[in-house]
């Protein structure tokens, strides 16, 4: 339309006379397009200058009219447009192909370019604004209403306020949503979780607004998500690509769904009572099957009928076990090479002392990470002794410590005799509590190393005569050969009540 309002002006606007050949080289076209135009103009009745609120699709109708056609008719086959959109939803469809099948039906069909030209028209009636094409099984949009459904404790009578979780999969629109306790990061994976199982499978993409709990940092460029909210992606092999942030266009799908939530489950629903989250979730199932099943005014489908075509087919399978729900923390490793989480210590090698590690907590088990590998896992105590202690983590000096009891000082003292037995026996019982002999039986056994069993046995039998129950006393006995000296009434090894000092609590 340009070029031809420039022919006009070089025809009849020039002072100077313009031929059509000098006009025709000037636009770069032929002689005989220039006189047709010229032609055309003079039928349509058209003068210069033209009139200035003549716009070119209207210069274009008074030139190109067509005699004897009603607008808005089809002179060709009209291809079902609703079909040829769902068609495009699916994986490797293009309007190239669709042409084609098109053309075979109707050979005196629509060329190519004009096919094209009147699939547009009718996609921008879809909607008013720029159609983003979704294929099938590639992307869930998923966000929170901004409104809540209230729930009555039935004991209490206070009303708590339930979340909307909404999620809309992008090429058939079928939608769901479930109603939870909060937006945190718990509420939010675990309604991934159902969602996913709900749709039987699991998309390639999840294109999240930039809640908190999953986004940590939102960003065009670099978002930063969630650990937690990654590892659950990564366990359903899907990818996460958050929406702009205040771009709510990038995500219409789900915005539309919030908008036909808000009305179509918590209008119908305004009037219920609901006295658990499980029976609100109930209701909110059933309106959805009525959403669901319900047809698409201008595609003449019902969601789930698209979504049995489209979606289904196309979604990925999920894994064989579900994702358990598992919180990530950075911590530090105190001096004790324990690591405490949620009111618990719990042991990692010694040789991480005051180190960052990652530590990864389930509902039953807590495991700890150093540079993405995995170095100490526990069972989740939630109760009972604070402390959850590996042996094989401490260091080689508090391993031996640990590993001190009367059962194993009586166990070394048996490999020299029974008088050594005994004399451990006694060392033990005669403190208040246990412990405080370990050092001297460690003490006494060490110096037993040097002499050999027959001498060892002899110094016990010496100190149990005498009563010397202290490593002093007994390296005084082995320094100045006392074991040697026989007294003059030299009773036998006295008779230790074993049973008593057995069944004392300190041997249990």
């Amino acid at each position: 339309m340009r070029q031809i309002r420039e022919l006009f002006r070089l025809k009849f606007g020039s002072l100077l006379p313009t031929s059509d050949r000098q006009i025709a080289a000037q636009l770069g076209v032929a002689r005989s397009t220039v006189a047709e135009y010229l032609e055309r103009a003079h039928v349509a009745g058209l003068s210069w200058p033209l009139p200035p609120d003549l716009s070119d699709a209207e210069l274009e109708e008074r030139l190109f009219a067509r005699p004897n056609i009603r607008p808005g008719a089809r002179r060709r086959p009209e291809p079902d447009w609703a079909a040829m959109h769902r068609e495009l939803k699916r994986p490797g469809v293009t309007l190239m192909i669709l042409w084609e099948e098109y053309r075979a039906a109707h050979p005196d069909g629509y060329g190519y370019s004009r096919f094209c030209e009147l699939y547009r028209e009718f996609e921008a009636r879809l909607a008013p604004s720029m159609r983003q094409p979704h294929l099938a099984g590639d992307k869930v949009f998923v966000d929170y209403s901004g409104k809540t459904l209230p729930i009555r404790d039935p004991a209490t009578g206070a009303v708590r306020p339930a979340q909307l979780f909404i999620a809309v999969l992008g090429a058939s629109n079928y939608t769901y949503a479930e109603a939870t306790w909060t937006q945190t990061l718990p509420d939010w994976i675990g309604a991934h979780v159902r969602m996913l199982e709900a749709f039987q499978g699991c998309p390639r993409l999840i294109v999240p607004d930039n809640l908190k709990s999953g986004v940590l940092k939102a960003s065009f460029y670099d978002p930063e998500l969630n650990r937690s909210y990654a590892h659950m992606a990564h366990a359903y092999s899907v990818g996460i690509l958050p929406a702009r942030p205040r771009r709510p266009r990038d995500k219409a799908k789900v915005e539309a769904g919030v908008r036909i939530a808000q009305y179509f489950i918590l209008g119908r629903l305004r009037n219920l009572p609901f006295f658990s989250l499980a029976e609100a979730n109930g209701a909110i199932d059933r309106v959805l099957e009525d959403l669901n099943t319900r047809p698409q005014r201008r595609l003449g489908l019902s969601r789930r009928e698209l979504f049995e075509q489209l979606d289904r087919p196309a979604l990925r399978p999920l894994p064989d076990t579900p994702y358990e729900y598992a919180e990530w923390k950075l911590v530090r490793v105190g001096p004790d090479y324990h690591v405490e989480v949620a009111g618990f210590y719990y042991s990692v090698p010694a040789a991480l002392i005051r180190q960052q590690i990652d530590a990864r907590l389930t509902a039953t088990t807590v495991e700890f990470f150093h540079r993405g590998q995995r170095v100490a896992a526990h069972a989740r105590r939630h109760g009972g002794e604070r402390h959850s202690t590996v042996p094989e983590h401490m260091p080689a000096a508090h391993r031996r410590y640990a590993e001190w009891s009367p059962e194993r000082f009586e166990r070394d003292a048996g490999d020299l005799g029974p008088n050594t037995v005994a004399l451990i026996r006694a060392i033990l019982a005669s403190r208040p509590h246990p412990e405080q002999g370990f050092r001297t039986c460690r003490g006494v056994l060490k110096l037993f190393r040097g002499p050999n069993r027959a001498r060892a046995e002899a110094v016990s039998a010496r100190a149990l005569e005498i009563g010397a129950t202290t490593a002093d006393s007994i390296a005084s006995i082995l320094r100045n050969n006392l074991d040697r000296v026989r007294s003059t009434a030299r009773p036998e090894a006295p008779a230790l009540d074993h049973a008593n000092i057995r069944g004392s609590r300190y041997f249990h």
